[in-house]
């Protein structure tokens, strides 16, 4: 699966800037593909999913390279996202 960079800004609502910028971190890597004198990103499903984590992060407030780790921690275990929402209730 891949997708534009138009189809991936409508799903998660970051902006243009902010997503190219995350690239020019290496946090995400877009393949390029060249048509005539365009050249086009495409974004896979894993692309997605770190863009998503990681936009939510920085939602919160949180720096580029803190969300990055975050966002890399929680995709490893998502389980760890919902215990953190248990807090005490569920012990």
């Amino acid at each position: 699966m891949s997708i534009s960079t138009q189809e991936l800004l409508s799903k998660i609502d970051i902006p243009r800037q902010k997503l190219y910028y995350l690239e020019q971190k290496g946090f995400i890597t877009p393949k390029k593909r060249q048509i005539g004198e365009k050249e086009f990103r495409e974004y896979s499903g894993t692309d997605l999913l770190k863009v998503e984590h990681i936009w939510k992060y920085l939602k919160k407030g949180f720096k580029y390279r803190v969300a990055y780790e975050k966002a890399m921690e929680e995709l490893r275990d998502p389980e760890l996202d919902l215990m953190k929402g248990r807090g005490t209730r569920n012990r």
